[in-house]
Parts: structure tokens; sequence; C-alpha cells
């Protein structure tokens, strides 16, 4: 089954912040390695795609901040750095896409479950089950503070 090219983008942001987590390294110098060594095709994949998915690790990273804010202040007495590794991953992009604000690019219930399908993709169940209920309530507490401004 061939995949809609924004989840295949959000699938290669998710492993660019990987290599980016995992081996500390600067988000522009992961997002090369990914797509020069570790894109899965022997093509090289199309323009949109990559600069989707090269936007949206960069912004992930530079919206850390804030994303980790809200994870903590959701997740209670559990900080985003006790998190599996690709549960907070899942959950900081999905959150940069909801701060956007964008509906028009990605409703949040399109970015949810974008989620909720990375997370069926790469975690467990019960990641599945914690990340639904987590960005469910950030989306929440996102859309109560824009209607207080």
């Amino acid at each position: 089954m061939k995949k809609d090219p924004r989840h295949r983008a959000r699938e290669a942001a998710l492993q660019i912040l990987y290599h980016w987590e995992i081996g500390g390294r600067d988000i522009t110098r992961a997002t090369e390695v990914f797509f020069a060594h570790q894109w899965p095709n022997a093509e090289p994949p199309p323009e949109a795609l990559q600069a989707f998915a090269t936007a949206l690790a960069r912004e992930t990273v530079e919206r850390l901040e804030a994303t980790d804010r809200l994870i903590a202040e959701t997740a209670q007495h559990w900080r985003p750095e006790r998190m599996a590794v690709l549960d907070r991953l899942i959950l900081r992009m999905a959150i940069c896409e909801l701060l956007r604000g964008d509906v028009t690019t990605t409703p949040p219930a399109v970015g949810i479950n974008e989620a909720l399908e990375l997370a069926r993709t790469f975690t467990t169940e019960e990641s599945v089950k914690f990340i639904n209920g987590m960005l469910d309530a950030i989306r929440k507490k996102i859309e109560a503070s824009s209607h207080l401004l």
C-alpha cells in the first residue's frame, strides 16, 4: 500500500528527530544524513516531501521549549525527558503542528490522527493511548488559550 506523501514526510521528520535526539547532532546535519544515507528508496525523495519533513523537524526543534512546557504541564509528575524517546518525539512534532494554528494546512484532528498512526508504526499500543490522551488535552489547552487572545 502506497502511503500518503505528507504521512511519509512525517515519518521522515520523526526519523530525522530521532537521529537528532540520539546522535546529539545539529538538526541540519541530522536531516542531511537521513536523506543522503538512510532514505529507504534508491531514488531520492520527492522535493515536496523532503521540504515538508525538513521544515517540520526544524520547527519542532525550534519550538522545543514551548512543546516541552506543554507536555510537562499536561503529564502530571512526568517530565518529557523521562518519557520513551519516540513517544516524546511524536508528541513534540504533533504539538508543533498544533501550535502553528494553521487549520487550513493541518486541522488539529488530522495532526493528532497522524501522530497516532506514527505511534502505531513505531511504538506500542500503550503509547498510542498515552499520546492520544496527551494530545487531546494539549489541543484543548491551545484552543482555550487562543480564544483568550
